[in-house]
């Protein structure tokens, strides 16, 4: 009996002198509990996977300090308004690309994706190592918003269409879902872009809301059901040949972090940005083998005159956008010498490659 008082005791006094054991200690510490929400339909393959992987990897690298709990589109907040939810500290974590805020932010446009401009590999250069990052930042330091590059979709598929595409005519008066600065290139060329959630694509396609719709490439939209709502697949995405996703966190939230859990939310972003790449390449073309052999698919090339006067007004728009203002003027110069230089080495190094072997 006095053995286990004085057993009982020593417990006692080891919990009141901070003694326990390392492990409860861990578990003891507060916690982050943080909300993300993202423009893509809950569990949406890659893109909806890719935003639970980026909480899922906060959480595992934190050793659980920081929780995050994914929210899908509409569930929390409606997916074009993931912007504001992060800015206004609704959510502290955001998944979505920055030209659906092109309405809020303009400029925002260079950091997703310029038709005819750089592909997944050199706009996360230019992000990374040539100024890039620095000027995203800036551009949403006034909305509390810290942006991260969290995806890329790789060249993307020109889109579905319920009638052919054999001249530059038959853009005149479509409806197509195409957001961003595709968007405004359709318009130019006589169509009506139409910007809409990915979850709305396949009734309004199939009920003839709009008479094509892009999405991503072969993986995602099969996943869609895209061919059951159109016949025509046209390549290559002019549109979109690179597109970054982006992690938007709520600075203040940020701030509250340690240093080390700022590290590992960054860093999680980074691994995230490259693993989504990876999973397109490797999954887009046996998804195209199945949309073609089992679906009979009509995959097309868009005519040479159509990519190129796409091209033509694609110089157009984005020159206008680059002197919207002076932070369009400053991104838009750091983006295109950056495009320029990369150009001239893939020129002699990755096209070449690609042409003979």
């Amino acid at each position: 009996m006095k053995r286990r008082e004085f057993v009982k005791k020593a417990a006692i006094g080891g919990i009141a002198a901070g003694a326990l054991p390392a492990p409860v200690i861990a578990s003891a510490k507060a916690a982050h509990q943080w909300k993300m929400v993202t423009t893509w339909p809950k569990n949406f393959p890659v893109l909806g996977t890719g935003a639970n992987e980026l909480a899922s990897l906060i959480g595992e690298l934190s050793g659980g300090r920081v929780n995050v709990k994914v929210y899908g589109a509409g569930e929390l907040v409606p997916a074009f308004e993931v912007f504001d939810a992060v800015s206004r500290g609704t959510a502290q974590i955001g998944h979505g690309a920055a030209y659906y805020w092109k309405g809020k932010i303009e400029e925002a446009q260079f950091f997703s994706t310029v038709p005819f401009g750089m592909n997944a590999e050199e706009m996360n250069s230019w992000l990374y190592y040539g100024g890039g990052m620095e000027l995203w930042r800036q551009t949403y330091e006034p909305f509390g918003v810290l942006p991260a590059a969290a995806g890329n979709t790789m060249v993307q598929m020109a889109g579905w269409f319920n009638k052919e595409i054999n001249s530059v005519d038959d853009l005149k008066g479509l409806k197509m879902r195409i957001p961003g600065l595709g968007g405004e290139v359709l318009r130019r060329a006589g169509g009506t872009p139409v910007n809409l959630p990915g979850g709305e694509l396949f009734t309004s396609l199939k009920t003839g809301a709009i008479d094509a719709t892009e999405w991503v490439g072969p993986y995602n939209d099969l996943a869609f059901g895209l061919y059951k709502a159109a016949k025509y697949y046209y390549y290559p995405g002019w549109h979109e040949p690179g597109t970054t996703l982006e992690a938007l966190i709520n600075k203040a939230a940020f701030d509250e972090l340690d240093a080390d859990l700022q590290s590992i939310v960054l860093n999680a972003c980074k691994v995230v940005n490259q693993n989504m790449s990876c999973e397109f390449i490797a999954k887009n073309k046996a998804a195209l083998d199945t949309l073609v052999n089992k679906h009979r698919v009509d995959v097309r090339k868009l005519p040479d005159d159509v990519l190129a006067r796409l091209k033509d007004l694609s110089h157009e728009v984005v020159l206008e956008l680059a002197g919207k203002n002076d932070a369009a003027k400053k991104i838009f110069a750091s983006y295109d010498g950056f495009r320029k230089q990369v150009t001239a080495w893939h020129d002699i190094s990755e096209k070449i490659y690609f042409n003979i072997r």
